[in-house]
């Protein structure tokens, strides 16, 4: 069934609104796998800044008629003018503008950019809150959406009552919903208060009824905005897996959020959008990075020539420090559980090698508290001989710092003697990374590590039930 909507003629242009083609429901199979479930063509959405629009009296309408007969119907009849008789010539911003992409069934999208980007006004369109000002989108399916904490609940009903209103909303017959309640109560962990009005529930438990609900009600289509981060860590596993399960079943997820830890576990696809335009659209990792990048290019390099607050006499000096990754040296951050590379520039006074060289960092927190030290003397033999310019690297396998800023401090040695150090040399950022390949990072002290849990059984003949977290690897320290 097919149901379409006019389009509403707006001053001079055509606002095109949003076609819902609904379809029964079908087994998963190669056929659907490629079937364009999203489509969305030239979308835009533009929000007045300052003004409130407001309905127009018949009255009113016939006063404006007399005294501007030249500006047209089509002005007279705007309804976005506003109450008062103020002019549609207010301040605009776009929200959107001219956005297009199409997901297929069964993908999973991550949708990512800074606060502003649009990514909220992209979900309200897609869930039918709000209309575009411009451009077409096209939906194949049940839509479920999950925007807000408690988006399309009463806060007088009970939890109980509220999963069959969502239900219903979503089109739901009741013994659907009925035989799914228990399970939706069982994952939202909530069945002692299934029968309190849920305006009592905190926003913990509010979220994990709406994101039960709207994950096991089946729909085709599920939206999730950053709601999650209302949960702890074990319901966002849980979320998690949850939505890759729908995935798997064959039903789309499009998923916004800020925890790149997140989108880069449950994503294959990723869009970045910015102030309301898309600027990539491709394999998760690839537009993270592009992302990442974007708001750490300023400490790509740091000249450290002109620091007059050194330690030593100078004869070996750190003139500059790159920061990067070991695919992608030169993006000027860090990430959590990703190999860390930090090179450190060095210029020695007059001709002469010198022999018997020691580089090391210092890594230390905002507080100043110590964190790491990495020396060349601690994982290999000294340096024989250095002279001229040069660089020393040190490489981190699998950063295990949680993210946040960093101070990092610079020192060389020459016979044991510091010949050149610099305190708070650099400040870094580490950005969120997947260490433990589960989508989750539990901060708590600072430091990650690889580990193993396993369940002992009562027979002590009996070896060990290994559960794995992941591949334990060494951190260690190169130099170039």
């Amino acid at each position: 069934m097919f149901l379409r909507r006019p389009p509403a003629v707006v001053g001079q242009r055509s606002v095109v609104v949003l076609v819902l083609i609904c379809r029964r429901r079908s087994a998963v199979c190669g056929h659907f796998m490629s079937e364009i479930v999203i489509k969305v063509e030239n979308l835009s959405k533009q929000y007045r800044i300052g003004a409130r629009e407001g309905y127009r009296t018949f009255r009113e309408t016939l006063v404006d008629a007399v005294k501007a007969p030249l500006q047209g119907l089509s002005t007279v009849f705007n309804r976005r003018s506003t109450v008062g008789g103020r002019s549609s010539g207010d301040d605009t911003i776009w929200a959107l503008k001219d956005v297009s992409f199409e997901v297929k069934q069964g993908e999973v999208v991550g949708i990512i950019g800074r606060n502003g980007a649009g990514k909220s006004t992209l979900l309200k369109i897609l869930s039918r809150i709000t209309e575009p000002t411009e451009g077409r989108v096209e939906l194949r399916g049940r839509v479920g959406s999950l925007l807000e904490v408690g988006t399309g609940f009463h806060p007088e009903l009970t939890g109980h009552e509220n999963i069959y209103l969502y239900g219903a909303i979503l089109g739901m017959d009741r013994w659907e919903i009925t035989r799914k309640f228990d399970e939706i109560v069982a994952f939202a962990e909530i069945e002692k208060f299934i029968d309190t009005p849920v305006k009592k529930y905190s926003s913990g438990m509010y979220m994990r009824l709406a994101f039960a609900v709207a994950a096991h009600l089946e729909p085709e289509i599920l939206l999730v905005d950053e709601v999650l981060a209302v949960g702890d860590a074990p319901f966002q596993k849980k979320c998690m897996g949850k939505m890759n399960t729908v995935a798997g079943q064959g039903r789309t997820v499009i998923f916004v959020s800020h925890n790149m830890t997140a989108v880069g576990s449950l994503c294959s696809r990723v869009l970045l959008l910015s102030e309301g335009t898309k600027l990539k659209d491709g394999i998760s990792k690839s537009v993270i990075n592009r992302y990442l990048e974007s708001n750490y290019t300023s400490s790509v390099t740091k000249s450290l020539r002109n620091r007059s607050d050194r330690v030593g006499n100078g004869s070996i000096r750190v003139v500059e420090i790159r920061i990067g990754t070991l695919h992608s040296p030169m993006c000027g951050y860090w990430v959590t559980g990703e190999d860390a590379i930090a090179d450190l520039t060095y210029q020695c006074s007059g001709e002469r090698p010198y022999r018997n060289v020691e580089a090391a960092i210092g890594l230390y927190r905002t507080d100043q508290t110590p964190l790491l030290y990495m020396g060349t003397k601690v994982v290999c033999r000294e340096i024989e001989s250095v002279r001229g310019s040069g660089a020393f690297r040190c490489h981190i396998r699998r950063l295990p710092l949680e993210p946040g800023r960093y101070a990092m401090t610079t020192e060389i040695k020459q016979k044991g003697v510091i010949v050149d150090l610099i305190d708070t040399a650099v400040w870094i950022d580490v950005a969120e990374g997947d260490y433990y390949g589960t989508g989750v990072i539990w901060p708590f002290g600072g430091f990650l590590c690889d580990y193993t849990w396993s369940v002992l059984t009562p027979e002590l003949t009996r070896e060990p039930i290994d559960i794995p977290a992941s591949t334990p690897k060494s951190m260690e320290s190169e130099v170039r």
